[in-house]
């Protein structure tokens, strides 16, 4: 595709490609044009600090999701990925929806093409269809359920022991969820690639020159990983447990986003990312979830573009398991 012919694309798609005047100051700016338009800002703790600490609300899927349901603005400004934006429309059809970047997918939700899963899950006719909420709004309508980390384990158990399930698409935290509750849920095999890319030699050799560090982890990473943390949780409950914990020393294996959070609840603790398998790398970060920055967040609220948008049936269809979700997590 010639270089005309993207920009034309992205134009159509509401791509903002400003100059910023150097003089302005962003983050007042973002304040005025939030308050003049009755806008939200909702951000993924995984987001840099600075849009962190702008954000309205800040939380992991789950806690966004709620906040989006519940939101009075006329324009929620989605700091995080695409299929987050996704949720939040299909929650708020009649609100506008925008995300600073349309490029700021997710590996994870991208591993479960819907045409694919469809043709996995007619195979399992008896089965219903638990899926990780990191999955596109299309495979959202061919589900029954969505969870999150922070909900996962409630959902599985809300169904009867005898029912077959499907679980989608993050194959690790399936895993962990079968070994863990003793289930046989099938698996679809998707994985979120900062997850996958953790170092558990490099891990071992950290921790040994760490004795009194905890190491930590997120359940979308792999079994061997996950065989040797302290703790396992989504990133709100590993949040939590920092604050808890008697430790003063942590390796933590998640997207790096959330040590900021970590670094301001206990000032007085040391938070180290978890090693790479990448060794010019020291930490995981999501390169989607950088695409956020003040400039785009600025240009997204001043324009307010680009919009996310999303068919009625889409909304239909995907709206009745996030719902369900939400009412089992009360």
């Amino acid at each position: 595709m010639e270089k005309g012919s993207i920009q034309q694309m992205l134009e159509e798609k509401g791509f903002i490609d400003e100059k910023i005047d150097d003089n302005i100051d962003l983050v007042q700016e973002i304040l005025r044009l939030k308050k003049e338009k009755n806008a939200v800002i909702l951000g993924h703790f995984y987001i840099t600090p600075e849009l962190q600490d702008i954000s309205d609300y800040l939380g992991d899927s789950l806690g966004l999701a709620q906040a989006a349901k519940e939101t009075d603005a006329d324009i929620i400004v989605f700091l995080g990925v695409h299929f987050m934006a996704e949720t939040a429309k299909i929650l708020n059809p009649d609100k506008k929806v925008i995300i600073p970047d349309l490029m700021a997918g997710c590996s994870l939700a991208a591993s479960a093409p819907a045409d694919k899963f469809a043709a996995f899950k007619a195979k399992y006719p008896d089965h219903k269809v638990i899926s990780y909420i990191n999955c596109t709004a299309a495979i959202k309508t061919l589900s029954d359920v969505i969870c999150t980390s922070s909900n996962a384990e409630k959902i599985v158990n809300s169904f009867p022991e005898d029912q077959p399930l499907i679980f989608a698409p993050d194959k690790n935290l399936g895993n962990y969820l079968n070994s863990k509750l003793g289930k046989e849920m099938v698996l679809w095999d998707g994985a979120c690639e900062v997850h996958e890319k953790y170092s558990l030699e490099k891990i071992v050799a950290l921790m040994d020159e760490h004795p009194e560090a905890e190491f930590i982890a997120h359940p979308e990473c792999e079994k061997p990983v996950l065989m040797v943390a302290k703790y396992i949780g989504s990133t709100t409950a590993l949040l939590n447990y920092v604050q808890k914990s008697d430790a003063k020393e942590f390796v933590v294996a998640t997207e790096s986003g959330i040590l900021h959070q970590m670094k301001k609840a206990c000032p007085d603790k040391v938070f180290i990312p978890a090693p790479s398998i990448d060794s010019t790398c020291g930490c995981n970060d999501c390169a989607y979830m950088k695409l956020n920055t003040l400039d785009k967040l600025y240009t997204a609220l001043k324009y307010e573009q680009p919009e996310l948008n999303l068919s009625a049936e889409v909304i239909e269809k995907a709206k009745e398991p996030i719902l369900r979700m939400l009412e089992i997590s009360l």
